[in-house]
C-alpha cells in the first residue's frame, strides 16, 4: 500500500502550542500509513527536534509581508515531494500554505486554528479582513480543525468555514516526556543548578511574551504578592516581542528583584517542577499545553477564566480560575495557595489525576490520522 505523504507546516520554529501539536503529530503518526515531512522557518528548537526524530524539514522564510515568492517556494516543495495532505497550523502558514496548495492542486488541505487570534485584534478593519480571508480559504480547505469547543463555537458564529468542514480535535499531552525529570535527584539540587536556592517561594509561568498572554497583569500581581512574601521569585519562561517593554514595566513597578525573565529555555519542564504555583494570566487561549503540562507535574494552577483554560481547569477542583485583566484577584489566589499548603497539594494532585486522562496524546493522534484517512479516501 502506498504511504500517504503528509506535510505538517507552521511559520515560526520556537516551541509554542502550535509547534508542540505539529511535533507531536510528526513524531507519532502511523509510519506504516504515512510518510511525514515538516516545514517552518529555519533554525530554532522546533527544527532541532524535527531533525532529532529523523524527519525531513523544509525551510521556508515565512513573513507577515505578503509575497508571492513564499508561495512559489511552497508550491515547489508540494510538487517535488508529491505531497498528498498539507496540514497547516496557525494563520501565516495557513495563508501561504493553503494558497500554494490550491494553486498546485494538493489533494487534501487541512488547517488547524490554535486559538483564533485575529478575533481579538483591536483594529476593527484588520479583524474583519482576517475573518474574510478565513472564509475565502475555507472554500478549498478540506477540513478546519479547532482545538477547543469554544473555538468551534466562535467559528460557527463568525462563519469561518462551512460547518460540515469543522472538526474539534483537542490537544493531547505526551506523558512520556515528563519521565526525564528524574535525571535531577532533588528539587534542592535543581535550585542550585539554576541559582534559585536563596529564593522562597517560587511562582511562575511559561508563555510567549505577547499581548495574548497577559503578562502585565502577572507583574502587577507580583507587586502585591511580594508585599506578603518579600523573598518571592516569579519566573517568566519564554521570549517574544514584548520582552523589553515588560522588563521596563517591572522596573516601574519596583518588582525587578522579584521577577526573572528567563527567555526561551530547553529546561522549562524542570523549572516548572520547582514552582509552588503555576500561573497563566492569558487574555484568551485556544487550548493551552502549559496547563496540561503543569497538571502532569502536579502543580497547583491559577489561570484566567477564559475560553480554553476553563476546558482544562475546573475551578476549585483542579485549580483556581480568576477573571482576566484582574491582578488583584490573581494575587489573592496565589497568596491563598502559598499560605494553604494542603489546598495547594490537593488541587495539584486532583489535576495530576484527572487532566492527563482527558488530554491523551494517543487520542489526539488517532483522531487526526483518522481524519486524514477519511479525507484522503474521498479523493
Amino acid at each position: 500500500m502506498k504511504k500517504i505523504r503528509v506535510l505538517e507546516m507552521i511559520d515560526q520554529p520556537f516551541l509554542g502550542g502550535g509547534q508542540i501539536n505539529l511535533l507531536s503529530l510528526a513524531r507519532n503518526l502511523d509510519r506504516e500509513k504515512f510518510e511525514v515531512f515538516a516545514c517552518s522557518r529555519e533554525g530554532g528548537p522546533l527544527v532541532e527536534e524535527i531533525k532529532k526524530n529523523d524527519l525531513q524539514h523544509f525551510p521556508v522564510p515565512f513573513s507577515k509581508r505578503i509575497g508571492s515568492k513564499i508561495v512559489r517556494e511552497i508550491k515547489t516543495i508540494l510538487i517535488d515531494n508529491k505531497i498528498d495532505i498539507l496540514h497547516t497550523h496557525g494563520g501565516i502558514a495557513g495563508f501561504y500554505g493553503r494558497w500554494a496548495a490550491w494553486k498546485c492542486r494538493t489533494p487534501v488541505i487541512v488547517h488547524t486554528l490554535h486559538g483564533i487570534h485575529y478575533l481579538h485584534y483591536r483594529n476593527f478593519l484588520l479583524k474583519h479582513f482576517f475573518i474574510f480571508l478565513e472564509r475565502y480559504f475555507s472554500r478549498f480547505t478540506s477540513a478546519v480543525i479547532f482545538v477547543s469547543e469554544a473555538d468551534k463555537d466562535k467559528g460557527i458564529k463568525f462563519k469561518l468555514a462551512p460547518e460540515e468542514k469543522m472538526y474539534i480535535i483537542k490537544n493531547g499531552v505526551d506523558l512520556s516526556a515528563f519521565k526525564e525529570g528524574d535525571r535531577l535527584n532533588s528539587k534542592s539540587e535543581m535550585r542550585k543548578e539554576t541559582m534559585l536556592e536563596s529564593f522562597q517561594p517560587l511562582v511562575g509561568t511559561v508563555a510567549r511574551l505577547h499581548r495574548q498572554k497577559g503578562i502585565p497583569y502577572l507583574l502587577k500581581a507580583a507587586k502585591t504578592i511580594s508585599q506578603v512574601f518579600p523573598r518571592i521569585k516569579v519566573l517568566i519562561i519564554g521570549g517574544g516581542p514584548l520582552q523589553q517593554k515588560l522588563a521596563r514595566m517591572a522596573r516601574r513597578l519596583s518588582v525587578s528583584e522579584n521577577v526573572w525573565f528567563m527567555g526561551e529555555r530547553k529546561d522549562a519542564q524542570y523549572l516548572t517542577s520547582l514552582f509552588e504555583v503555576f500561573v497563566l494570566p492569558s487574555l484568551w487561549e485556544g487550548l493551552p499545553y502549559v496547563l496540561m503540562e503543569a497538571s502532569v507535574l502536579g502543580k497547583p494552577v491559577v489561570a484566567t477564566d477564559v475560553d480554553g483554560n476553563r476546558e482544562i481547569i475546573e475551578n476549585g477542583k483542579t485549580g483556581i480560575l480568576v477573571p482576566a485583566r484582574n491582578p488583584e484577584k490573581m494575587a489573592e489566589a496565589v497568596i491563598r495557595l502559598l499560605r494553604d499548603k494542603d489546598m495547594a497539594l490537593e488541587l495539584g494532585e486532583r489535576a495530576k489525576a484527572s487532566v492527563p486522562l482527558k488530554f491523551k496524546l494517543s487520542r489526539m493522534v488517532e483522531e487526526t490520522q483518522g481524519l486524514y484517512l477519511k479525507l484522503y479516501q474521498r479523493i
